[in-house]
């Protein structure tokens, strides 16, 4: 059985349709949300670097003169009607997605304190793409919807069959250079994140689908 899961794959505890609310569902679909909005927030915790969306919310926000916040807001909504012509829909996952995802990461920009030490910050960055690669992995398995961004990655993932490992990659590569063309800053964390988020989803996804064959 390869390591890395080029697709989403069918489990026990996906969803006929995105809402199709299940309670089995709810564990998987809630607790992926909470540790990719904890891995959010330890990257920010870090502090070598946010990740290659808000680099590019940065660059778009000095060009405009909006706020970064404003900016992520237009960038996410834009990203919403890119989905229309993709035959993405959202789902009960994507609100849930929009809520649990800012709690949890200003929970944990609240509750985990910063270090000097950079052997730490290297351990909370590994830990941060594990966690959202695993978040990621066991949220868009359900079949409730994804949020903006990951509604792109599997509505091209989808449309054009090409591995989800690559068209994440792409597009968090993407998003990051735009961002830095635009006078976005970023660091060493939000180069790794573009580099390795799309295997660490695709290894946690080839995990799941696993536990799912057990299960069943």
């Amino acid at each position: 059985m390869p390591l890395v899961s080029h697709k989403i794959p069918a489990t026990r505890w996906r969803a006929p349709g995105p809402w199709s609310v299940r309670p089995i569902a709810l564990v998987p679909l809630w607790g992926g949300l909470a540790a990719f909005g904890f891995g959010e927030g330890l990257l920010v915790v870090a502090g070598w670097g946010a990740t290659p969306w808000t680099v590019f919310a940065q660059g778009v926000a000095i060009q405009t003169g909006w706020t970064v916040g404003w900016t992520t807001g237009f960038i996410s909504l834009a990203v919403l009607l890119l989905w229309w012509p993709l035959r993405e829909r959202p789902g009960f996952g994507t609100i849930s997605n929009v809520v649990i995802i800012a709690l949890v990461l200003g929970l944990t920009v609240t509750i985990v304190p910063q270090s000097s030490v950079s052997w730490v910050r290297a351990i909370e960055v590994a830990g941060a793409i594990e966690s959202i690669g695993m978040g990621s992995a066991w949220y868009l398995t359900t079949g409730l919807g994804p949020g903006p961004r990951d509604g792109l990655m599997t509505s091209l993932h989808r449309k054009f069959n090409i591995s989800v490992v690559y068209v994440r990659s792409v597009i968090e590569g993407t998003v990051l250079i735009i961002g830095w063309l635009l006078g976005g800053t970023f660091g060493v964390a939000t180069v790794l994140f573009a580099l390795t988020v799309g295997v660490a989803i695709g290894v946690n996804l080839q995990l799941v689908a696993r536990l799912s064959s057990v299960l069943s």
